[in-house]
């Protein structure tokens, strides 16, 4: 059974998508920890990142790096920190979350709420930088 990643990669979910290439596609986490939270993952599925071959792996990881960059410019944010847990979903992904402050990280304080609109116009400014 596809995982709920897989099925947003394939389009059977809605997402806020930022960025995609032939191998990795990455988009707002609908329960972010920080305003611009995004999720990147790769197109397989595997349930954990350090399964991934080594071209996959590498492949994924600069993906999230021109993602994080991307973050970066369209976020206010001191940084853009990086996250890979791997329990809440059976598919390998990164979280990049723009923080100020180290708790600014924290998984188990409560999630934003934020609108369809302000989601979207989010995830365009990303994609916008992304694009450049």
């Amino acid at each position: 059974m596809a995982t709920i990643f897989s099925k947003i990669i394939a389009g059977e979910i809605p997402s806020y998508k930022v960025a995609e290439d032939a191998e990795n596609y990455a988009f707002l986490d609908i329960n972010p920890v920080s305003k611009g939270h995004v999720l990147v993952v790769p197109k397989i599925e595997d349930d954990y990142i350090f399964n991934l071959s080594d071209e996959r792996y590498v492949s994924l990881t600069l993906f999230a790096k021109k993602v994080a960059k991307a973050v970066d410019k369209a976020i206010e944010c001191k940084r853009v920190a990086v996250a890979v847990i791997g329990l809440e979903v059976p598919h390998a992904h990164i979280h990049l979350i723009p923080i100020s402050e180290e708790k600014d990280m924290d998984f188990k304080k409560p999630k934003l709420s934020l609108s369809d609109e302000e989601m979207k116009k989010i995830a365009q400014s990303i994609a916008d930088e992304f694009n450049k």
